[in-house]
């Protein structure tokens, strides 16, 4: 496992991709929705910052920015009239309203030119409801690498399905949260190096700089 003293081998800016999923107001930022819950873990992986430090770093290395925000409709009419678990939450709590503040991407992780910003996604995996896998390979991708939120659910999600697709994948210890200090480090001990090659932001600018 990276991040633990094993160094990665150089990753090749032109075959790789930095996917940032929901970093939005509602995460990141004092008054959105969801904030409380995730800003414990934040402080405690320093995210937000080592996010916007990585994403600067691969986007002058060569790398290919994409960003993978969640949206839902006015009464958010993609998720059943009878939801339970996480989208229910959602609903519930009319998150990531299309449109409203919540749901704009921060300013910290704000999209620049060259970038692309992949639209669709109305659940959990990055895949599944938008064309992320059609922009990856139109871009010759072969490696992604993942922050965002949540560590153990649209990251984790993301994650199982772009192992399945052929990618290589990377997951970033330290650009991720979780609601609980115990979920985020459960997700890395015990998932993620089965289906990606856990690391740091420190260790992917190195890769990709190599």
């Amino acid at each position: 496992m990276s991040g633990d003293g094993d160094a990665l081998a150089p990753l090749n800016p032109s075959e790789t991709a930095l996917v940032l999923v929901e970093y939005q107001n509602e995460f990141t930022t004092e008054g959105g929705k969801l904030h409380d819950a995730v800003k414990d873990v934040m402080k405690e992986t320093n995210m937000l910052e080592n996010s916007a430090s990585l994403t600067k770093a691969c986007r002058d290395a060569g790398v290919k920015i994409m960003h993978l925000p969640i949206s839902f409709g006015k009464g958010h009419p993609e998720i059943s009239s009878n939801p339970y678990g996480i989208l229910a939450g959602v609903k519930e709590g009319e998150a990531f309203a299309e449109g409203e503040w919540g749901s704009a991407i921060c300013d910290a992780m704000k999209p620049e030119e060259g970038d692309i910003t992949v639209k669709g996604k109305g659940g959990l995996c990055g895949f599944k409801s938008t064309n992320l896998d059609f922009m990856l390979r139109q871009n010759d991708v072969k490696n992604i690498v993942l922050g965002g939120f949540l560590t153990n659910c649209c990251v984790e999600s993301t994650m199982r399905t772009a192992y399945e697709n052929g990618y290589k994948v990377y997951t970033l210890k330290d650009c991720c949260a979780a609601t609980s200090m115990e979920g985020q480090n459960a997700a890395f001990e015990h998932t993620f190096g089965m289906f990606s090659v856990p690391t740091t932001s420190e260790d992917i600018k190195k890769a990709v700089t190599a």
